[in-house]
């Protein structure tokens, strides 16, 4: 994904009401940019560290700055805009970067499904064969390289869970994919201590056959991209 114009570099002062963080130019200027991530971004950032963020030309925008990428406390770059992944993952299928999503001819995103109200990240198909891939931005470093999901608890994550198994019953392929905005990623994970629940449907999911991806991204101002399989572990 080539980010035009490149992201510009500030300085994180602080994230609060979720959706709003206060950042510092170059120029010492203070802005309020929006914060596009419901999570807790545990793990994400720290006051005074590097930052970077777009811009929208929007007139409607009440703000006109987006926090994109942060720096963890320990020096990792973490993407934190979860409007992202849907895009990195399509992208990735369509350069032939994840081998295992390979082998058709169509992809729409967005597509209406399931019992719950739902809607698949992005549907594959091809004939009467169709794959639901669930797309999960992924940022929680705990150290060792290790990244995990979720960051808080998500009572919407198990229930895409719970949509995607009923798919595999019904006779479809479905796929977790977790995108791991964070540099420093070696592997992923649940975070079990933060969501025993989702960590419980999750490998229940996994049981009935549901299969579970892990790419890695490489994050700059000029570009995110994914760039790697990562291992994904239950332990």
């Amino acid at each position: 994904m080539i980010i035009n114009p490149h992201l510009e570099q500030a300085t994180l002062l602080k994230r609060y009401k979720r959706f709003l963080a206060d950042i510092r130019l170059d120029s010492g200027e203070q802005m309020t940019v929006h914060c596009p991530n419901t999570g807790s971004m545990k793990n994400c950032w720290a006051p005074e560290t590097p930052c970077w963020f777009s811009r929208s030309d929007d007139p409607k925008r009440k703000l006109p700055g987006t926090l994109e990428i942060t720096t963890t406390p320990d020096g990792h770059l973490t993407g934190v805009n979860t409007g992202r992944p849907n895009k990195l993952v399509r992208e990735a299928i369509e350069n032939g970067v994840i081998d295992e999503l390979q082998g058709y001819d169509a992809i729409r995103p967005e597509v209406k499904y399931g019992e719950e109200n739902s809607r698949i990240d992005l549907l594959l198909s091809t004939g009467d064969r169709q794959c639901f891939v669930e797309v999960k931005n992924t940022t929680l470093g705990v150290g060792n390289g290790r990244v995990l999901f979720p960051d808080a608890v998500t009572a919407r994550g198990a229930k895409h869970l719970r949509e995607l198994m009923a798919m595999v019953q019904q006779g479809h392929r479905a796929v977790l994919v977790f995108c791991v905005q964070h540099s420093g990623a070696e592997s992923a994970g649940p975070a079990d201590e933060i969501d025993p629940l989702y960590g419980k449907t999750l490998r229940e999911a996994m049981a009935v056959g549901v299969e579970v991806l892990a790419y890695g991204c490489k994050l700059s101002p000029q570009k995110i991209v994914i760039d790697r399989p990562l291992p994904f572990r239950l332990d």
